[in-house]
């Protein structure tokens, strides 16, 4: 019989490349790990990992039941939660994954809205862009993700379309210059007036949509510099590196000192969305805090 913990170890032993990583990301002891692979593999009949080096390598069979122990063990955490409500127990567990500035505009607000509501209910919470954050939501890592989309992202579409998606917010780009820049006292800026400038650029998929709308003014951006981090962003503008654009979300999150936000021409607006799977989200916690978030958002 296959148990459910011995495809979590598998996962984690996939995921990892090797027991005693494995074995840390379970907070569990290296043997312990090796004991339940063993019983796993003498369950299923065949050999699930090869160790090639220092490392260990799922076997065709392994591959199999790795590929199906992600949306198994998503919908055991459903049932398990459906289960317990049904059975009037009032705790709950939501996981949340978001984009960074979502984690600091968007996320803590909710969160304290439903713990006030529910103060049972545990949320955590961990950081990853899209579209790793969608990665995990269908590997059962979370049960709620944070992300984003820029109009023309269509292949979104297609990757959501399968989910639930609950609007949130339309969060419009803003333009970062340093201080004394020539067009610091600007209200509005074109973005082809920039088209001199050095940039700095975010995450991947936000520097993917600047290069997009730069290209489409006429030039084509020359970044020099490209970070995940926020206030890294404001800190090289600031400090006269160059210039940027960053979602109103992430300005309002850092401070901006010795930099001035413009208005971009053409404007360019992001939406963000929650999502879950549609199991998950019949789940009490998970749709009160998709609830939550939704609020937060409209205020």
């Amino acid at each position: 019989m296959i148990e459910a913990r011995h495809l979590r170890v598998l996962r984690a032993v996939a995921g990892t490349g090797s027991f005693s990583a494995a074995a840390r990301e379970l907070g569990c002891t290296q043997p312990a790990v090796s004991q339940q692979m063993k019983a796993l593999e003498q369950s299923v009949g065949t050999p699930l990992l090869i160790r090639t080096g220092r490392e260990m390598r799922l076997t065709e069979s392994g591959e199999v039941l790795a590929r199906h122990a992600a949306s198994v063990l998503a919908s055991l955490t459903a049932a398990e939660e459906e289960v317990a409500a049904l059975t009037g127990l009032r705790a709950g567990r939501v996981r949340l994954v978001s984009f960074p500035s979502g984690s600091s505009s968007l996320v803590p607000a909710a969160v304290a809205a439903l713990r006030a509501d529910h103060p049972g209910t545990r949320v955590s919470l961990v950081e990853a862009e899209p579209p790793r954050s969608v990665e995990m939501l269908r590997a059962g890592d979370c049960d709620i993700a944070l992300a984003f989309r820029y109009p023309g992202d269509a292949g979104d579409a297609d990757e959501w379309h399968d989910l639930v998606v609950r609007p949130l917010v339309t969060d419009r780009l803003v333009g970062l210059v340093p201080d004394g820049h020539r067009f610091g006292r600007a209200e509005r800026v074109g973005i082809g007036e920039l088209a001199e400038e050095p940039w700095i650029a975010g995450c991947p998929r936000c520097r993917r949509h600047l290069v997009q709308v730069c290209e489409a003014a006429g030039f084509s951006p020359r970044i020099d510099f490209a970070t995940d981090d926020y206030p890294a962003v404001v800190g090289l503008v600031g400090a006269g590196l160059g210039v940027a654009v960053l979602p109103q979300l992430a300005v309002e999150s850092v401070r901006t000192t010795g930099v001035r936000t413009v208005e971009m021409v053409p404007e360019v607006r992001r939406e963000v969305v929650a999502l879950s799977l549609p199991d998950l989200a019949r789940v009490p916690a998970v749709a009160a805090m998709l609830d939550r978030l939704a609020r937060t958002a409209a205020r």
